[in-house]
């Protein structure tokens, strides 16, 4: 007889997003509001880390490996440096698998950072 315990396969649920403030043009960002937002827009105001966010962002599976997405014109120890400023600032999470960490931009971010913006229409 074996003690392996069979555990119910849960499905899969996105989180709810929860932008952290309302779209630019419904009305004036409190402070807290802005510091937040400011702190994400600056997290992208570098050419580097827009870079690797989109490479990021656009791979195949919504995850990359940081050996398929270094190459960005600077040195390997740059690239971790801009990637856990990413992290930092919640746009990023990883997980470690041997020796390699995998990135990812959840869902909920890009949601987000759509709902902050907010819709123009011509």
């Amino acid at each position: 007889m074996s003690n392996t315990q069979v555990l119910p396969v849960l499905p899969l649920v996105e989180p709810e997003v929860a932008p952290c403030c309302p779209p630019l043009t419904e009305r004036p960002l409190t402070a807290d509001e802005a510091g937040r937002t400011a702190a994400m827009f600056k997290a992208l105001g570098d050419p580097v880390r827009l870079r690797l966010f989109s490479a990021v962002a656009s791979h195949e599976g919504g995850e990359a490996c940081v050996c398929d997405i270094s190459d960005v014109g600077v040195s390997q120890p740059t690239v971790s440096h801009h990637l856990k400023k990413l992290r930092e600032a919640g746009l990023l999470s990883s997980e470690r698998r041997g020796t390699w960490v995998y990135y990812r931009v959840e869902p909920s971010v890009l949601s987000a950072m759509g709902h902050i913006l907010g819709r123009y229409v011509d």
